[in-house]
């Protein structure tokens, strides 16, 4: 399954909807993580908040290849895509493994992932996207990805972008 997160509503047209969920994280109640640990020992793999993320986490999870939209703030996710990324913290497990020499948790039935991150943003520095490059990096085990890009645009071009990237999908 392909998933599009988006954090601002967007107009998705494809040909085979099937196939295609698109989330818009701006419409749910998705409340912060509050670092229980819930989701990890008294419920293990669901949060014990009991939200909108609880619909989100288990399709990013078994979705093969995602689509992140978010807007960039000091080189980072805006707060909408942070909170969810936060909140999607039952995929995993507590537990940790050693993968290419670091410490990562272990994934609980999660697909691996091809991850495209459309970053935007007006006037977005080149520090500011090689701090968000250096995020993504970094995140990118504990979230699964085999493999990942990232495309910088503007909140103008955004719709333009995030089209052309899903009718890549649909060849």
């Amino acid at each position: 399954m392909n998933l599009i997160l988006s954090d601002c509503p967007l107009s998705i047209q494809t040909q085979d909807s099937q196939n295609v969920k698109y989330i818009d994280l701006s419409a749910l109640e998705i409340k912060n993580c509050v670092g229980c640990f819930g989701c990890w020992t008294k419920t293990p793999g669901k949060c014990v908040i009991r939200d909108d993320a609880t619909i989100v986490y288990p399709e990013i999870a078994k979705s093969d290849t995602v689509l992140y939209i978010s807007h960039i703030k000091y080189g980072g996710y805006d707060t909408i895509m942070k909170t969810m990324l936060e909140r999607a913290i039952p995929i995993q497990q507590a537990f940790i493994r050693i993968l290419d020499g670091e410490t990562h948790h272990v994934q609980r039935d999660v697909k691996p992932k091809k991850a495209t991150i459309i970053a935007y943003g007006e006037n977005l520095s080149q520090e500011e996207k090689a701090i968000f490059e250096q995020l993504v990096a970094r995140n990118a085990h504990n979230m699964n990805f085999v493999q990942y890009r990232i495309l910088f645009t503007t909140k103008q071009e955004l719709q333009t972008v995030v089209e052309n990237e899903v009718k890549q999908w649909e060849k």
